[in-house]
């Protein structure tokens, strides 16, 4: 292999935050061998690895913008492109100019040995497809993601990914641990949990929680999303003893209407739900709930969104994370009749945001006047420092420097 010290790196993600720690995996595999990382829109670039998604058709609009724009920019630049949309339509993204090589989502973990060969020319030891490719992200003081999982059994009727990344898998409790021990080494004090259905992690993933609790240095930890009925009792039990673990749930809803989750093909009704957010307010407290909600699923009636609209203000959560609906070829959604005028679409999601302001606001007005744990971040604008409560509220305060990437107690 050639001397590849001085060229540069630049890795663009879409999507999850699944997808930004595999990046930063990817990333960190360049720069160990003597790459600097920079920007993809940077000027000089000599790879350029782009991490691609395909929830929405907008996803891989952006995907085919954005290789679009690299190459523009570094026109003589080796451009590979794996992720989800890579795995769906990857004669779609050969196709575009500058693409000099697409890997298929469970190739990811090759990325850099396929780029060396295109680089000197000399063959590399490429393995077989991994069974999974571990990944945590690197290069925030205060928060890293780290994958716990991949892939998901559900097939729910809207969605493209199991189909992107595979079957349900996980990484090794013990290769967690050491990626956890190395971030907590860097000074990192939280780090957040991702999968593409993290409660389905093999042999339950409370077990996997209750051994990461004990690495010393970290001080926080977040699951970036989970399933409902994935969320057991059990579970949270344990993470309202007082563990590490904060007081913020990222929840798919996908409807508040049982006729669309019906529809949908999700594995629990609104009473189910209904009843976890209960349970863990009363174990936990008035709890940052962030919860999932997709705007205009194919057959979805006036009636029925109004349903989603009550059942959203009964269980009052603190945000809302909107999707209008996007027909994804291959889904038995796509096939389904009663796809809705995108005007349509649009409209619901307006009202949907309407209702996440509200909410939001309603949440952060109970906390007003406490005193909060923040781990500050980093500066933002107007001489300010940036951070998060434990219950996942944003706070801004006069810039110190020795406070960034330390957890301060503030009056809210």
């Amino acid at each position: 292999m050639g001397d590849f010290a001085g060229k540069k790196i630049a890795v663009a993600t879409l999507g999850c935050k699944l997808n930004f720690a595999e990046s930063s995996a990817i990333a960190q595999q360049f720069v160990r061998n003597g790459f600097a990382e920079v920007s993809p829109y940077s000027s000089g670039v000599d790879v350029c690895v782009v991490n691609t998604c395909t929830v929405t058709e907008h996803s891989d609009k952006k995907c085919r913008n954005i290789i679009r724009r690299i190459h523009k920019l570094n026109p003589d630049a080796i451009i590979i492109v794996t992720g989800c949309y890579a795995t769906l339509k990857k004669a779609e993204i050969e196709a575009i100019e500058g693409v000099s090589l697409v890997l298929e989502q469970d190739r990811k973990g090759s990325v850099y040995s396929r780029c060396i060969e295109l680089l000197d020319g000399s063959p590399c030891s490429i393995s077989a497809a991994e069974h999974i490719f571990p990944a945590c992200s690197y290069g925030e003081r205060t928060r890293s993601f780290l994958k716990v999982q991949d892939g998901c059994n559900y097939f729910c009727t809207y969605c493209a990914i199991p189909y992107a990344r595979g079957r349900s898998r996980s990484v090794p409790v013990d290769v967690l641990v050491s990626q956890a021990k190395e971030i907590a080494e860097k000074g990192v004090k939280e780090i957040v949990l991702t999968g593409v259905n993290i409660g389905d992690y093999e042999g339950g993933l409370l077990p996997v929680l209750q051994v990461l609790e004990k690495v010393d240095g970290i001080a926080r930890y977040r699951i970036s999303s989970i399933e409902p009925n994935l969320l057991t009792d059990q579970m949270i039990d344990w993470i309202a003893s007082g563990t590490k673990f904060q007081p913020h749930f990222h929840i798919p809803l996908q409807s508040g209407c049982d006729s669309v989750l019906k529809r949908m093909h999700r594995k629990y009704d609104t009473a189910f739900f209904a009843s976890k957010i209960d349970y863990i307010r009363k174990k936990m407290g008035d709890v940052f709930f962030g919860i999932d909600v997709i705007a205009g699923f194919p057959g979805e009636t006036e009636e029925e969104f109004e349903s989603v609209l009550s059942f959203l203000r009964g269980i009052s959560p603190a945000f809302l994370h909107i999707f209008p609906y996007s027909r994804r070829k291959g889904t038995l959604a796509d096939k389904m009749e009663g796809h809705l005028p995108e005007n349509v679409k649009t409209e619901r999601v307006k009202i949907l945001e309407k209702l996440s302001d509200h909410l939001h606001e309603d949440y952060r007005r109970r906390f007003i006047g406490t005193s909060q744990e923040v781990l500050f971040e980093g500066r933002v604008k107007g001489g300010l420092m940036g951070g998060y409560t434990g219950n996942y509220l944003r706070v801004e305060r006069p810039y110190v420097a020795e406070q960034i990437g330390q957890i301060v107690p503030v009056i809210f």
